[in-house]
């Protein structure tokens, strides 16, 4: 069973539409025994890192969801993915989960509008269990201004924006998605079913 967390800061109803139309098994937890009690993690999110950190550490979510993700498969999605960062620089430094070295800062250098909306090609950089079947030149749905600054061993997938955006990341268990897999249509809905069939 996916424990969808719902932290009061989540975009859970794309997500939880998406595995609903995928038939795996899910179920939105917003307390210890039902992170403790799922089988593997999706952590969305929309809005503010420093909101979305001070909502998790206010329940004591976070120290579950640090050591479940030693455990069991985690995906964090947009707002989610760089949480599971060491920290970020919106409205000032927050540190966040992590999860993964690195951190998040705002995407200025671009020259294009921000924030970043839309399709983008993706090119494959280190193949990891949710990038299998990406092809260099696959689309992929993707709404932020903030990225992650992370070393290369992290990034399975990658995106240019002005800049390169990592746009799935992984370390051991734990696996960061900055664009919406689950507004991304076959391929955004392949790589969610793989994720659920991760142990």
């Amino acid at each position: 069973m996916i424990g969808v967390i719902d932290y009061g800061a989540g975009n859970l109803f794309s997500v939880t539409n998406a595995l609903r139309f995928l038939g795996l098994e899910y179920d939105v937890v917003s307390d210890e025994r039902g992170l403790r009690e799922a089988d593997r993690l999706i952590l969305p999110g929309v809005g503010a890192f420093p909101d979305a950190m001070e909502s998790l550490k206010k329940t004591g979510l976070d120290k579950v969801i640090k050591e479940e993700s030693e455990k069991k498969p985690l995906l964090g999605i947009c707002l989610g993915m760089q949480m599971l960062f060491e920290k970020s620089d919106e409205y000032g430094e927050t540190k966040g989960l992590g999860l993964i070295p690195g951190k998040v800062v705002k995407m200025q250098e671009t020259g294009l509008k921000i924030p970043h909306m839309g399709w983008n090609e993706v090119t494959p950089e280190r193949p990891c269990a949710l990038s299998k079947g990406v092809r260099d030149g696959d689309r992929f749905y993707y709404v932020h201004s903030y990225k992650a600054v992370t070393d290369p061993e992290y990034i399975s997938l990658s995106s240019e924006y002005g800049t390169k955006v990592p746009g799935l990341v992984f370390r051991d268990k734990v696996f960061g998605a900055q664009f919406h897999p689950e507004k991304s249509g076959k391929l955004g809905l392949a790589m969610l079913k793989c994720f659920g069939g991760l142990k």
